[in-house]
């Protein structure tokens, strides 16, 4: 069982012309998602990689079942395309598109969260990924092996190589969720160590995170008063200097707060082992699975 998306998952693809949309449309279909359409205004009545292009959200979803709608469009265009999808009913929207303007996401998210159903992952993310079944995102399915880990994390390369490692490790991954490092996304870590809690499958989850914010030791306070699931941490940014922007957004350190160091510590003392490097967090996931 995976979380998320599975091979039942219909996928429409915004921004399916572009030189990204259409290089990870591509990769999706090769490790079997299922793509039904993607959408380019201007371009509907066109076809990209056997697929038909519509001009609209709303066009393609009364001619489709769609679950997942993935973004790749600019970032000036990304808010009206999370909005355009999220009015039109789509469970799960995947925005991967980075560089949208705080001010779009605060009205995005305040929307999504308070008027739809609708579930987003991003932006700025690599996506989710079910091993073995269904990828929306740009995730590289070469990494990641069917298994019983859920993993969530903030950071696009930490997902890819703290997943490689558990895969070298013979450990597989049940589903693989990036939320995204900026400062306003629309799914955080409590959000998906709920649904893993909930997924008789997963019976182990690895939360990714890095320095800045407080995400981390909010989710650590969740873990230790909700979660029945075995769970480990990692945190990148050991090395980090204080009060310099690292990467995302959101990886900003501010005094002796939001440092890796501190992050680890509040982890472990909400009873969630953390590894300091990822062939540490493999032989602790090992560890855990055999108990």
């Amino acid at each position: 069982m995976s979380i998320l998306i599975d091979n039942s998952s219909n996928v429409v693809v915004q921004g399916i012309t572009g030189g990204e949309g259409k290089f990870h449309t591509e990769q999706m279909k090769r490790y079997g998602t299922n793509v039904v359409a993607g959408v380019t205004p201007g371009k509907g009545g066109t076809e990209v990689l056997g697929l038909p292009v519509y001009n609209s959200i709303k066009e393609a979803a009364s001619l489709h079942e769609i679950d997942v709608a993935v973004i790749f469009v600019p970032a000036k265009f990304a808010k009206d395309a999370i909005l355009e999808s999220v009015d039109n009913g789509i469970d799960l929207v995947v925005c991967i598109t980075e560089n949208i303007p705080v001010h779009d996401m605060s009205q995005v998210y305040r929307y999504v969260k308070n008027y739809t159903d609708s579930q987003l992952i991003g932006p700025n993310c690599p996506g989710v990924i079910s091993p073995g079944s269904s990828k929306a995102g740009i995730l590289p399915g070469d990494v990641f092996n069917e298994g019983n880990i859920g993993i969530v994390s903030r950071s696009g390369t930490l997902t890819y190589e703290i997943s490689s490692e558990l895969t070298d490790s013979g450990l597989g991954q049940s589903t693989v969720v990036g939320i995204g490092g900026d400062q306003i996304v629309g799914t955080n870590f409590v959000d998906v160590l709920k649904d893993f809690d909930r997924d008789s499958e997963t019976e182990l989850i690895v939360l990714v995170g890095e320095i800045g914010g407080t995400e981390e030791e909010l989710a650590a306070e969740y873990i230790d008063e909700n979660l029945s699931t075995p769970t480990l941490g990692y945190i990148a940014g050991f090395s980090a200097p204080k009060g310099k922007r690292m990467g995302h957004a959101g990886a900003i350190v501010s005094g002796e707060e939001g440092t890796a160091e501190t992050k680890a510590n509040v982890l472990e003392d909400h009873g969630v082992p953390v590894g300091r490097s990822p062939s540490e967090l493999a032989e602790l996931a090992a560890e855990a699975l055999k108990s």
